[in-house]
């Protein structure tokens, strides 16, 4: 695939804030994220714009199992949602935090909706801050792990 190269100006105040973007994702480079974001922004569009057509995806968060009343929240919104979450597995990372992912499949309208019924930190806004919003198809899952010598640690080594 043929590259083209361009040039785009940022603040230095948004260029800091995509630095730590960078490296809270482990990217190598920025060309790398940059890509990443314009694929995610435009498969964001598309699957909005194509409400009335099928998809199948998968929702994949991690949550502190202690949270009070949160596992069962999040099993009711798979229960409110049986005709397109087909099957969920659960994953024990360590003794308070549990991965999830539930197989979707249905109409994208239904998708977008279980998805919307999730909270997601994002963020930062421009003013520095990290906030919740309903989850989209297209979310982006980060790493549970600060970096990939934790991940080998707590993957015994793989």
């Amino acid at each position: 695939m043929a590259l083209e190269r361009i040039s785009v100006s940022l603040d230095q105040g948004l260029v800091e804030q995509f630095e730590g973007y960078l490296q809270a994702r482990g990217y190598s480079n920025r060309s790398e994220a940059i890509r990443d974001l314009i694929r995610d922004k435009l498969e964001q569009e598309r699957i909005e714009q194509e409400v009335a057509s099928h998809c199948i995806g998968t929702l994949t968060y991690v949550f502190n199992h202690e949270e009070r009343e949160l596992a069962r929240r999040l099993t009711h919104v798979q229960h409110h949602h049986h005709d397109v979450a087909v099957s969920t597995l659960h994953v024990h990372l360590d003794h308070d935090n549990c991965l999830e992912t539930v197989v979707l499949n249905g109409p994208t309208a239904q998708v977008a909706a279980f998805a919307a019924e999730y909270k997601i930190q994002d963020g930062p806004n421009d003013a520095g801050d990290m906030f919740e919003r309903p989850g989209r198809p297209a979310d982006h899952f980060p790493s549970p792990f600060p970096n990939e010598q934790a991940a080998r640690a707590a993957n015994g080594g793989a």
